[in-house]
């Protein structure tokens, strides 16, 4: 292929920038309380966002520059890593836990989650698999099965942690690549079935996954428990107005809302910024969005238009996830906000896979 025709997509990247910048503001906004409580610096999280923004504009900028069919090269190795990584992070010594799961690698306040980089491993494999063998993809048990089998494997891997959130952003982005490559609406749609029942059966397996539903359906039924999290997020929320209580006004990082720096920063921002402040986030994440999915439409080969997809899906979902859950629309998963929660590896990743999404444009038909 060519060198690379023309410069990457402007409005991706102010749209990037500009969402990252906001986030990095309200990271400090939602932490500052807590990091002085937790570790006597109210920059805490402040410092380490700033760091990790840099090496993420670091990581989008060299693979902006990196001609994406490079990494088909190397989309099988990287899968194979992905799974050695989820396959140690169970290993008790090995993997640590925090928030309740054994989904991270790494020493103190500083890892990686696998899970993470599991999500752009597949989405890097499935669109080279793919690709070459698109024609055979409407074929059920040849052509549908073993790549839903391969994402199985690993979201059964990621639910053994357990971390059904990641899990699911892995599986929509998956099904998007699939979908996108020819797959048969209707075998999707029995697949959507037995995933549905499968759901089902991992909430009953798990009481605490049933309690975060009961709880969502009605959290003024258990508010010190199941619904506290829901409860408190709406209670940033509602205050917010038009216009917001102003930037680093909220009342609910004052210890009542948990995670207000990674989970929940969007309630967060609804209540400092109010709803104009909510919406232009909103708003830049669609522009986002639309740029990816136009990245997609115009590239020239069909790895290309699968691999954009992909990353634009992962971050479609995760943010529709993340905001469902704030406004109280899903049940609690803990998925972030890309680019805007407090984040090391995932902010990391997502920048890099931006970046990717880049060097695609620069080849728009």
């Amino acid at each position: 292929m060519a060198k690379a025709r023309s410069a990457p997509d402007l409005y991706l990247i102010a749209a990037t920038l500009l969402i990252l910048t906001i986030g990095v503001i309200m990271v400090y906004s939602a932490s500052a309380v807590l990091a002085f409580r937790e570790f006597g610096d109210s920059f805490y999280y402040l410092k380490r966002q700033a760091l990790f923004a840099a090496l993420g504009i670091g990581a989008m900028f060299f693979t902006m520059n990196v001609d994406y069919w490079v990494w088909k090269k190397y989309a099988k190795l990287i899968l194979i890593v992905c799974f050695v990584l989820l396959v140690l992070v169970l290993i008790p010594g090995i993997g640590v836990v925090r928030g309740g799961a054994r989904s991270w690698l790494g020493i103190g306040a500083f890892g990686i989650q696998p899970s993470e980089f599991m999500k752009m491993g597949m989405i890097l494999f499935l669109s080279k698999w793919l690709s070459q063998e698109q024609s055979g993809i409407t074929h059920f048990t040849k052509g549908l099965l073993p790549p839903l089998g391969l994402m199985g494997l690993a979201f059964g891997l990621i639910m053994l942690q357990p971390d059904l959130g990641t899990g699911a952003v892995m599986c929509g982005a998956s099904l998007l690549i699939i979908y996108t490559a020819g797959a048969r609406i209707k075998h999707l749609g029995m697949l959507a079935l037995v995933g549905v029942a499968g759901f089902v059966g991992l909430v009953i397996a798990a009481p605490y996954r049933l309690k975060r539903i009961t709880g969502f359906l009605d959290p003024w039924s258990d508010p010190l428990g199941t619904g506290y999290q829901i409860i408190q997020s709406l209670y940033a929320i509602g205050p917010g107005g038009l216009v917001g209580l102003g930037l680093g006004m909220s009342r609910q990082k004052y210890s009542y809302l948990p995670e207000p720096q990674t989970d929940f920063i969007f309630s967060i921002v609804s209540e400092e910024l109010g709803f104009i402040g909510a919406s232009t986030v909103l708003l830049l994440f669609l522009l986002l969005i639309w740029r990816g999915m136009r990245a997609a439409v115009t590239a020239p080969d069909t790895y290309g238009s699968l691999l954009a997809v992909g990353i634009t899906g992962m971050i479609a979902v995760q943010v529709i996830i993340n905001i469902g859950v704030v406004i109280g629309a899903f049940p609690v998963t803990g998925i972030t906000l890309p680019l805007v929660s407090a984040g090391g590896s995932s902010l990391t990743l997502i920048l890099a896979s931006i970046g990717i999404l880049l060097n695609i444009s620069r080849y728009s038909r």
